[in-house]
């Protein structure tokens, strides 16, 4: 019953959050996200070992920066969440700016089926948010421990359009079949997910389990695979998704190779907005055998 009753009010919070100018929404996930960095031990921990692992040619002290950048940007996208649950569409669309969705609507016109690629950056739900109020897609979703956040995000997943959303344990005959009927599939597969459907390949020169969902999805549903990156802007609200180029060669006989291109061009968008990655994450939590921990 406590947990509830916080659950509650910390909703209501947010809701009341959302009436807020957006520069002062974002001061105060600022604000959040320094408190978060200074009190979260552990998660600041595994963000300063994930900047050492993949950064080893920068300074501590330029990891440092990124790392509370990257709080300071994770407390702002916390926030934002309430916009994008409850603020009209209106708003968003002068909010959440898109390029390149001219490329999504071709591939659809033309009947084909498209996955897009959408790596964890910060800007993952704003760009979602921008697609469900242009076209009706097919996600996946995890189901949250607590019940009131978990009803609360499956409500802002399908707040606009007519989403369709499969929990992991639907398998991917669903998938298939909603891209096949013409639903883009936001997918996200840059996680440890363990060993299950995994390979080791490199991430930032190092041996990292990474799953091969791509390739072989890209190539059960003969659907073309389309880069889809979500921007933060870090100097004023705001976010913008961008819409890449459809892969050519893709997939290849090669999924390990396959593999390995995700991750390179992860390496690549990375290198442009080095804070806004998922630094939170044990990215290398699964080990190739015989290796210790890392975290």
């Amino acid at each position: 019953m406590a947990s509830r009753f916080f659950s509650r009010c910390a909703v209501f919070l947010l809701w009341l959050i959302h009436f807020l100018p957006p520069a002062a929404i974002a001061g105060l996930g600022t604000g959040i996200g320094a408190v978060l960095y200074r009190l979260g031990r552990d998660r600041r921990r595994v963000t300063e070992t994930n900047l050492r692992l993949c950064f080893p040619e920068k300074s501590e002290d330029e990891r440092r920066l990124i790392g509370k950048a990257h709080f300071a940007l994770l407390g702002r996208a916390m926030l934002d969440r309430s916009l994008f649950w409850w603020r009209p569409p209106r708003y968003l669309e002068s909010l959440i700016t898109i390029r390149g969705e001219e490329k999504l609507r071709e591939l659809l016109d033309q009947g084909k089926p498209v996955i897009l690629f959408a790596p964890h950056f910060l800007g993952l739900d704003a760009g979602g948010v921008a697609l469900i109020m242009r076209f009706d897609i097919v996600s996946t979703y995890s189901n949250q421990k607590n019940p009131i956040f978990n009803e609360l995000i499956l409500r802002g997943r399908q707040r606009f359009g007519n989403q369709f959303l499969l929990s992991r344990q639907d398998g991917i005959r669903a998938t298939i079949k909603a891209m096949r009927a013409g639903r883009p599939y936001y997918y996200l597969p840059d996680m440890d997910f363990g060993r299950r459907d995994s390979v080791f390949v490199p991430f930032f020169n190092i041996q990292t389990a990474t799953i091969t969902g791509l390739s072989r999805l890209a190539r059960a549903a003969g659907a073309t695979v389309v880069p889809c990156v979500t921007r933060m802007h870090p100097d004023r609200p705001g976010y913008q998704l961008e819409i890449g180029d459809p892969w050519d060669d893709f997939p290849t006989e090669d999924i390990e190779a396959d593999t390995r291109r995700m991750n390179a061009f992860i390496e690549d968008a990375i290198a442009t907005m080095p804070e806004q990655y998922y630094w939170v994450h044990r990215r290398f939590k699964t080990r190739p055998a015989g290796e210790p921990r890392i975290y």
